[in-house]
């Protein structure tokens, strides 16, 4: 399998998609509703994101050929084959499809590449607002803008980015206790607490502002994000050293079986190990 090879691929489809979402960021598009998880944001749908999906395909459909690849995309319905190939294509068309219809910035896309065991080989993660692009590939480290980057601590704060179904959750003030209590053992001054829209933009800011986390609880109803939205930044921050489990410590089940939501175990993103430790033993009490 030529990684390298495909990471230009999805780097490419990544740019054109970006650059057809940049044409309609200021045109008035109608807002649609499909079947999704227990909030408003994930059953939120325009034109764009299939017009976006439709962009990537055109790239990536004659990979599945040469490579023997499945594909699995939000907008189209899972055909199970990712079970069956040694790799599949993971794709958000347009992520944070809410804050696209709000003309808020925290929308991207997102591709990645996954093996069949649910490891992340690819990650590529386009920011069309900020012209901001994030790719990763196993082995080979991160790049962003083409340029190779390393994590590095940037602040005397935590930085904390949530997912718009965390303002109301019952545990909320719980974990931003705990956060705080956490940051001030290991010498910070506080916690920055902040939403940025989907959940793959949250996951590139966490990364890029260590020491940063981002994560969702398990719930036993579906939800809590799909393994579109997980897959490329998986990559990201395991080819930056950073730390990616659910919430019970195990490798994010990239290709489940029963479910393509990721609510069954939760998602844990980390700059750190002793950080992700705590959230960990957060979530789990």
């Amino acid at each position: 399998m030529d990684l390298n090879r495909l990471t230009i691929h999805a780097v490419n489809a990544a740019l054109d998609a970006g650059n057809l979402i940049k044409h309609y960021q200021d045109i008035e598009v109608q807002v649609l509703h499909k079947d999704g998880g227990d909030t408003y944001a994930s059953q939120v749908v325009t034109e764009v994101d299939q017009k976006a999906q439709d962009a990537i395909l055109r790239i990536l459909t004659p990979t599945c050929c040469e490579f023997d690849l499945a594909l699995l995309t939000e907008e189209s319905e899972d055909d199970r084959s990712r079970f069956e190939k040694n790799y599949f294509w993971c794709i958000d068309p347009l992520d944070g499809t809410l804050s696209f219809t709000r003309e808020e910035s925290g929308y991207s896309v997102s591709i990645a590449l996954v093996a069949r065991d649910g490891s992340p080989q690819i990650g590529v993660v386009y920011d069309p607002v900020h012209d901001i692009l994030w790719q990763a590939t196993k082995g080979y480290g991160v790049k962003r803008n083409g340029i190779p980057w390393k994590m590095q601590s940037k602040g005397n704060e935590l930085v904390f980015t949530y997912d718009r179904s965390f303002e109301d959750h019952p545990e909320r003030l719980r974990v931003l206790r705990q956060l705080e209590n956490y940051a001030g053992s290991v010498g910070l001054q506080g916690v920055v607490a902040t939403q940025f829209g989907g959940a793959v933009i949250n996951a590139c800011h966490s990364l890029e502002s260590a020491p940063g986390c981002h994560f969702k609880f398990s719930k036993p109803q579906e939800g809590g994000g799909s393994i579109w939205d997980y897959g490329a930044t998986a990559c990201l921050y395991e080819e930056a050293g950073a730390e990616v489990s659910d919430v019970h410590g195990n490798p994010l089940d990239l290709n489940r079986r029963d479910s393509t939501f990721m609510n069954h175990g939760g998602v844990v993103y980390a700059t750190d190990q002793a950080l992700a430790l705590k959230i960990r033993e957060i979530l789990s009490l």
